[in-house]
C-alpha cells in the first residue's frame, strides 16, 4: 500500500508542477466579481476510477518518532544556573520546503551556555520520505546555524513559491530563505527583523492585504544571564523565576517593503507596549472584515487583541472585547493560542493555555466584537485546571466537521514536588473531542497510550505526514526528545484537504478565509494561517472534515482571498486534496487513499 501511495503521490507532483508552471497570475480586481472565474470540477477531473478500502477500529495515536527516524532532542544548555530561557522550551514547525507535497518537519534547538559545554547543537530539519520515515538534512540545506532558539514561522515572504523559514531566539533572530534548489542562506542582515531581546513567537501576515507577507514577533523579558536574579521555591535551592521579576518587552512589527527588506513600524502602527511579556500570538480576523487582525498572549500581564483599522494601524480591544482577563478580572498566565471557528457560526473564536490552577481559556466569539469565556460550561476547565498548557490548537482529529482541541502540558519547575507534592514537571497532553452545541469531551485516555505518557511538553503542531487526509502531531519536549504521533485507526469520515496559491493575494495565501458548504447541508469555515499553538506551526493546506461518508454529497468552496477576491469552486467530490490558484481555479486534484487502518511502516 505504501508503494501505491508513493505513486500516486509522485504522479500528483509531477502533475502539480506542470500545471503550476503553465498558470499566468491573472490582476482581476475585486471591484468586479463578474470577472472572477468560478471553474467547476467534472467528475472525471475529480475523482479517479478506483475504489479504496475504508478502514475499521478505534481512532488513536501511534508514537512513531523512533520508526521514522526522528532523533532530536532539545538541548536547553541547563548546567544548574537555572536561566530562566531553559525553562520556556521551544517550537516546531511543518514546512514542505521542497515543494514535493510532503510535509516536512523543524524543530527549534537551544544550545550550551557559552563557557558551559561544547555541545554543537543546531536546529533540526526533517526531510519527509514518503514511506514514513525522515531523514535529517539540516546541515545539507544549510541550517546549520548555532543559536538559542525558542520559536519559528513559516511563510513565502517573497512569493517566489519557495516557503522561507523564521526562527525567534535570545539573542537575534534569523530569515533563512528557501533558495528552491533545497538550501536555505540566513539573509536577516540584508532583510533588516533581526529582532534582538528575548524573542518567542513569531507569524507572517499580510497586515496591509497589499500581496506581501509582514511578520509580528513576540518578546518575553529583558533578560539576561547578567540580570537573572535568584528564586527558589525552598527558599533554599535555586528553583525558575516568574516573569513578574523582569520589564516586558514590546513586540515587533515588521513591514515587508518588497525585494528581500522590511522597515520596523512597531511604533507606528500602534503595537509598541513595553508591558507586555508576549509567548503566544494568534491571527484572527475577528470581526470578518477581511483584515487580520492579532491575539498577543502575555504571561502575567493582559492579553492584547489589535484590532486592524485598515491604514497601517491597529487599536488595542483586549480589554472591550473581554479576552484581557481571568473572569475574576486578573491577568493569566497566557502561553499558547489559536483561532478557529470551533462551532460553525462564521465567527473565529479564540483558545489559550494558561498555568496550573487556571484551565485552558475558551473565549467564543459572539459575532459583535465580544469574546466570553466558556472553557467552565463547554467542558475544558476542570480536566485542564491541573495542567500548565504550553501548546495548544484547534484541529479535526476525528474528520466529523467540528474543530477539536489539542493541549501540551508541562509545568515550568522541575521541582514543583518540593512544594506541591500533588503536581509533577511532566504531565500527559490532553485532547477534547468537540461534541457540538459547544461542548467537548475529555478524549485523552480514549486515543491510544501515547497520549497518556507524561511528558514536559511545550511547542505543538500538526500536520498529515503520510498525505492519507488526517492529521497527525509533532510535539517539542523541553530540553528533551521531540515526538511524533501518527494518526492511526478507523477514521471513515470523509474529508477535503485545500491547498491555496495567492497571485494577487501572498503566495501561501495566509489570511484567506474558505467557507465550505456540502449538498447535505454542512457548513465549516477554517482560515489560511501562520503561528499559533506555542512558539509553532501547523501545516498550511487545510483539512476539512466532513463526517459520515456519502457518495452523493458534495462540496463548494467560497474563498475569500486577502486580495478581497471572491472565487468560488463547485460540485466537488470528497476525499480529494485540491490546489486552487488565486484567479484560475482549481490546478491540480487528487484522490485521497484510505491507509488509515494501518500499517506496517519501514
Amino acid at each position: 500500500m505504501i508503494s501505491q501511495l508513493q505513486r500516486t503521490a509522485t504522479g500528483f507532483l509531477l502533475a502539480i508542477a506542470v500545471l503550476i508552471a503553465g498558470c499566468k497570475s491573472k490582476q482581476v480586481s475585486s471591484d468586479h466579481p463578474a470577472s472572477i472565474q468560478k471553474p467547476k470540477l467534472t467528475n472525471q477531473e475529480a475523482v479517479p476510477n478506483f475504489v479504496a478500502d475504508r478502514p475499521s477500529g478505534p481512532i488513536h495515536f501511534t508514537d512513531i518518532t523512533a520508526q521514522a527516524g526522528i532523533h532530536f532532542v532539545r538541548n536547553s544548555g541547563a548546567f544548574g544556573k537555572k536561566y530562566l530561557p531553559e525553562t520556556m522550551g521551544s517550537g516546531v514547525c511543518f514546512i514542505d520546503y521542497n515543494n514535493d507535497g510532503w510535509q516536512d518537519i523543524l524543530f527549534v534547538n537551544s544550545m550550551d551556555w557559552p563557557g558551559h559545554g561544547n555541545d554543537r547543537s543546531y536546529p533540526a530539519l526533517y526531510r519527509n520520505n514518503h514511506d514514513g520515515t525522515f531523514t535529517d538534512v539540516t546541515k545539507q540545506v544549510g541550517l546549520d546555524t548555532q543559536m538559542y532558539g525558542m520559536g519559528c514561522s513559516i511563510g513565502d515572504y517573497d512569493n517566489d513559491g519557495n516557503d522561507d523559514i523564521y526562527i525567534t531566539a535570545l539573542g537575534r533572530n534569523y530569515l533563512f530563505r528557501n533558495l528552491g534548489n533545497g538550501q536555505f542562506k540566513d539573509v536577516t542582515a540584508q532583510a533588516g527583523v533581526g529582532s534582538s531581546g528575548f524573542s518567542t513567537g513569531a507569524a507572517w501576515f499580510d497586515y496591509d492585504n497589499d500581496g506581501k507577507l509582514d511578520l509580528v514577533v513576540d518578546h518575553y523579558v529583558d533578560w539576561s544571564p547578567a540580570t537573572d536574579k535568584f528564586c527558589a521555591l525552598d527558599e533554599i535551592h535555586k528553583s525558575y523565576c516568574t516573569p513578574e521579576l523582569y520589564k516586558g518587552e514590546s513586540v515587533t512589527l515588521y513591514h515587508n517593503l518588497g525585494h528581500g527588506h522590511f522597515k520596523d513600524v512597531t511604533v507606528a502602527a500602534g503595537l509598541n507596549d513595553l508591558t507586555d511579556k508576549a509567548l503566544g500570538l494568534a491571527l484572527i480576523d475577528y470581526d470578518n472584515d477581511g483584515w487580520l487582525d492579532l491575539l498577543i498572549t502575555n504571561d502575567t500581564q493582559p492579553n492584547k487583541l489589535y484590532h486592524n483599522n485598515h491604514d497601517g494601524t491597529f487599536t488595542e480591544s483586549g480589554v472591550v472585547a473581554g479576552v484581557a482577563y481571568s473572569d475574576a478580572g486578573k491577568a493569566r498566565a497566557g502561553m499558547g493560542t489559536d483561532a478557529a471557528d470551533y462551532d460553525n457560526s462564521g465567527n473565529q473564536s479564540l483558545v489559550i493555555g494558561n498555568f496550573t490552577n487556571e484551565s485552558i481559556a475558551l473565549y467564543h466569539n459572539d459575532g459583535q466584537g465580544l469574546f466570553t469565556n466558556q472553557a467552565l460550561d463547554a467542558g475544558l476547565a476542570l480536566p485542564s485546571a491541573r495542567s500548565l498548557t504550553f501548546g495548544v490548537f484547534f484541529f479535526d482529529y476525528n474528520l466529523d466537521g467540528l474543530l477539536d482541541i489539542f493541549a501540551v502540558n508541562g509545568h515550568v519547575a522541575d521541582d514543583i514536588l518540593v512544594v506541591q507534592p500533588s503536581l509533577s514537571y511532566a504531565e500527559p497532553p490532553l485532547l477534547f473531542r468537540n461534541v457540538g452545541h459547544g461542548r467537548f469531551d475529555d478524549a485523552s485516555s480514549k486515543v491510544g497510550a501515547a497520549l497518556r505518557e507524561p511528558i514536559v511538553g511545550r511547542g505543538a503542531a500538526y500536520g498529515d505526514i503520510d498525505n492519507d487526509g488526517d492529521l497527525d502531531l509533532a510535539i517539542a519536549v523541553s530540553n528533551g526528545p521531540a515526538r511524533l504521533l501518527r494518526n492511526d485507526g478507523a477514521n471513515q469520515n470523509d474529508m477535503l484537504r485545500l491547498k491555496l496559491m495567492g497571485t494577487l493575494s501572498n503566495r501561501d495565501a495566509i489570511g484567506a478565509r474558505v467557507l465550505l458548504s456540502t449538498s447535505t447541508g454542512q457548513r465549516i469555515s477554517e482560515m489560511v494561517k501562520s503561528g499559533s499553538s506555542y512558539l509553532s506551526q501547523s501545516e498550511l493546506p487545510l483539512t476539512f472534515g466532513l463526517g459520515t461518508p456519502d457518495p452523493s454529497r458534495r462540496v463548494s468552496l467560497d474563498i475569500r482571498w486577502p486580495s478581497g477576491r471572491r472565487e468560488s469552486v463547485t460540485d466537488i467530490h470528497p476525499d480529494q486534496f485540491l490546489v486552487v490558484k488565486e484567479g484560475s481555479g482549481v490546478v491540480a486534484a487528487q484522490q485521497i487513499q484510505f491507509m488509515r487502518a494501518k500499517r506496517q511502516m519501514h
